[in-house]
């Protein structure tokens, strides 16, 4: 990561600290208010709603202490950061607000079914509440804009957190009306006055209601993530973004976990074999700037595996083994003859090898070809110096088997260093000739006189032969 890089992530941490701690700040001045209103008017609402704000002070302590610690750099004994931290500080939050449920439950009960408690409904209940909400919705939008901004789920389950508590403190509000209503007409319907007073406790299970089914949705998000379940639709949508990526063949497996405002991604791509080293790396480097740009903190890592590609498969597996063998080579062909498939190809050495050494190389190279594609019925190498990569063409006269073989057999004739010539090939392809034979010269002999030599010989059969399309000189040492 980059200087600006870090540059970001500590504004980013400022930032989403800053807000926290204005929620602690806020939390505090909620529950003070509404404990004091509450005990003065001896309201369930207004004393439950005091319990839920005072929850809410210790879920904003934690997500202030949990935002503080998940931007903490990974380290030797947390290798993937700390940004789990924030989803157990969101399950800290719905275990408390579970406890907060459960004990002002207990109290609403007891209140409808025991006993009676008189409640006050006076303006400072509505002060107080109407206070609360204008506070809660000015916190829980600017949670949930930093929240969206640094995909902190902390600040996000804070966020939705405060939102409910304007809901709920709506509920108390009309709890208090319905008292208010009660206190007024108590003289004359004593029965509708009596029901109206219990609407307080009826206002306080509405909130109760409301923070079950907020606290179980963000507890089950909270478990998801810290069981590294992966994030919904995340991995298809991965999979899209990577198989546009040139040279990727195919996506063989996505993995993908989310900690805190993080996601850690690893994936297997398969590319194809005959890929060298430097543009695997560069498919790889393609694929993790892809999936950085879709989701913007990712740690990415990529797995490249070779495979043979449905199209040209055989020529994708000459280029691979030729490629373990460390032979570079060009000019490959392969044709099938009546159900027998012959490989021709340009393989490339040193030009300072002998002509024994560099036979010994490309007689390795032609076995572990066999042993790759065991239905090559015959392999014709034409093996030429590094340095030398001119490729001859010509267009194509018909002439005659028994000419060519006959030119051919005189080469030793003309050129002494060739000693014998044998498994002579012709190969007509529309109206294209393509001749290929195997020659033996003294195994002392360098391949730059053995490839100079092809080369002459090359020349005087195009002179003799007027335009074959193409010529394989497969050089051997003189068996002793």
């Amino acid at each position: 990561m980059n200087t600006s890089d870090n540059l970001v992530d500590k504004k980013a941490a400022r930032e989403k600290s800053l807000v926290a701690f204005s929620s602690v700040i806020a939390a505090i001045f909620l529950v003070v208010i509404k404990l004091v209103v509450g005990l003065a008017t001896r309201s369930l609402g207004l004393m439950s709603e005091a319990a839920h704000s005072g929850l809410d002070l210790v879920a904003a302590g934690v997500t202030f202490f949990a935002v503080r610690a998940s931007d903490r750099p990974a380290d030797a004994n947390h290798s993937y950061g700390h940004g789990k931290v924030e989803n157990f500080s969101a399950l800290i939050e719905t275990l408390l607000l579970f406890i907060t449920c459960a004990w002002i439950i207990y109290e609403a009960v007891k209140r409808l079914l025991l006993h009676d408690v008189d409640v006050e409904a006076n303006y400072w209940s509505f002060i107080v509440m109407g206070l609360s909400i204008v506070i809660d919705i000015s916190r829980s939008r600017s949670l949930m804009r930093v929240a969206k901004k640094h995909d902190s789920q902390a600040l996000e389950a804070d966020a939705l957190h405060f939102s409910t508590d304007i809901w709920s403190s709506s509920v108390v509000i009309v709890g208090l009306i319905a008292v208010a209503i009660g206190q007024a007409v108590q003289p004359s319907h004593a029965v509708l006055a009596s029901w109206l007073f219990r609407a307080d406790a009826i206002a306080a299970l509405g909130v109760s209601g409301i923070i079950i089914y907020v606290s179980t949705r963000m507890g089950r998000r909270s478990v998801r993530m810290l069981l590294d379940s992966t994030p919904r639709g995340v991995n298809a949508e991965i999979e899209t973004v990577v198989k546009s990526i040139p040279g990727v063949v195919g996506v063989e497996r996505i993995r993908s976990r989310q900690s805190g405002p993080s996601t850690f991604v690893d994936m297997v791509l398969a590319v194809a074999r005959v890929a060298s080293l430097e543009e695997a790396h560069a498919i790889a480097e393609d694929a993790e700037k892809a999936v950085r740009e879709f989701l913007p903190r990712c740690d990415v890592v990529v797995h490249i595996d070779p495979v043979v590609r449905g199209d040209n498969s055989v020529v994708e597996r000459v280029r691979s083994v030729a490629a373990r063998q460390g032979v570079a080579i060009h000019e490959l062909h392969i044709h099938d003859v009546r159900g027998c498939m012959r490989l021709e190809f340009h393989a490339e050495t040193s030009g300072d090898l002998s002509v024994s050494r560099a036979h010994e190389q490309v007689t390795v190279l032609e076995r572990a070809i066999r042993r790759e594609i065991p239905e090559l019925t015959e392999i014709t190498v034409h093996i030429e110096p590094i340095e030398d990569n001119e490729i001859n063409s010509a267009v194509v006269d018909t002439v005659s088997k028994g000419e060519i073989e006959q030119i051919v057999a005189s080469l030793p004739q003309e050129f002494p260093d060739i000693k014998e010539c044998h498994r002579i090939s012709i190969l007509r392809i529309g109206q294209e000739i393509t001749l290929s034979f195997h020659c033996s010269v003294s195994p002392d002999m360098s391949i730059n006189r053995a490839h100079e030599l092809t080369s002459q010989a090359e020349d005087y059969l195009r002179r003799y032969l007027h335009g074959l399309s193409r010529v394989m000189i497969h050089v051997e040492p003189q068996l002793v």
